[in-house]
């Protein structure tokens, strides 16, 4: 990984060259990325992004279809490791650990990150197994202990009163509605810090997406949340800071109200009064 920064990103001031962020009142960062440059192969998909997110806040990404916004998603979990001739530079920094340094566990990281897609992908098991599955990886086998953190995550996903009486019945029997809400349980069953979600209610109807947008800001009480969408409105609705992508690079990022009623950048405005995208 290359990087140009000297200093400790979690000390140094928000007035630091090229990094956008939104001061939280405590001046702490969850996840801070300097000088971001990404490429499949020769062909640059991501331009020297920096910005800095907080915790317990749900930042949304938005900007036009091929602009860059789920490829920068998915190097917060180093997702696009997955994919061959992917190429890195720079840093992300998550509670100030860079990602990228050698004793780094991706493993580990992926725990601690969860990721929801945008097309929901239960296991061909069961409800209860579904949820389970990432502690018993773990190694847990206390039936106990799985019931209670099953009963917890189907309840933070507010889904446990739907499906208490048929934990065993297969996951894909669900609503599409329902397995989205299964995946995010399944996610946080254990016990993450950050939820990404890349565009999570866009195969849904208007009942299932606000039923998730209404997740969405239960879950920020506890979770830092990174939402991926093509709806402007629902950025306007959930997030507390928006960032406008375009081209591969980060135009713009700043709290929601701004970004939506007072951009800085003449490409956001044009941008969120519909003159592009």
């Amino acid at each position: 990984m290359q990087s140009t920064a000297t200093e400790n990103p979690i000390t140094m001031s928000y007035s630091m060259p090229g990094t956008q962020s939104a001061q939280n009142p405590d001046g702490s960062s969850k996840i801070v990325v300097e000088n971001l440059d990404l490429w499949y192969g020769e062909a640059q998909a991501l331009y020297d992004i920096s910005l800095r997110l907080q915790p317990k806040r749900v930042s949304a990404f938005i900007g036009p279809s091929g602009c860059g916004k789920s490829t920068f998603l998915r190097t917060l979990n180093r997702m696009n490791d997955l994919i061959d001739n992917v190429r890195v530079t720079g840093k992300v920094l998550i509670d100030g650990q860079d990602i990228h340094d050698g004793s780094v566990d991706v493993v580990t990281l992926r725990r601690n990150i969860g990721m929801i897609f945008q097309k929901s992908n239960p296991f061909p098991k069961s409800i209860f197994e579904n949820v389970a599955y990432g502690q018993r990886l773990l190694g847990n086998r206390n039936r106990g202990e799985l019931n209670d953190i099953v009963e917890r995550s189907l309840k933070q996903a507010a889904l446990w009163e739907e499906v208490k009486d048929r934990l065993n019945d297969p996951a894909l029997g669900l609503s599409g509605g329902q397995m989205q809400r299964l995946c995010i349980a399944r996610a946080l069953a254990v016990e993450p810090g950050i939820l990404l979600m890349d565009e999570p209610s866009s195969a849904l109807d208007p009942i299932a997406t606000a039923k998730i947008e209404e997740l969405i800001f239960e879950l920020k009480q506890n979770y830092t949340i990174v939402i991926v969408t093509h709806n402007m409105q629902q950025a306007a609705r959930v997030s507390d800071y928006t960032a406008f992508f375009y081209l591969g690079k980060l135009i713009e990022f700043d709290e929601t109200r701004k970004i939506f009623t007072n951009p800085t950048k003449k490409q956001t405005e044009e941008y969120i009064t519909g003159r592009f995208g």
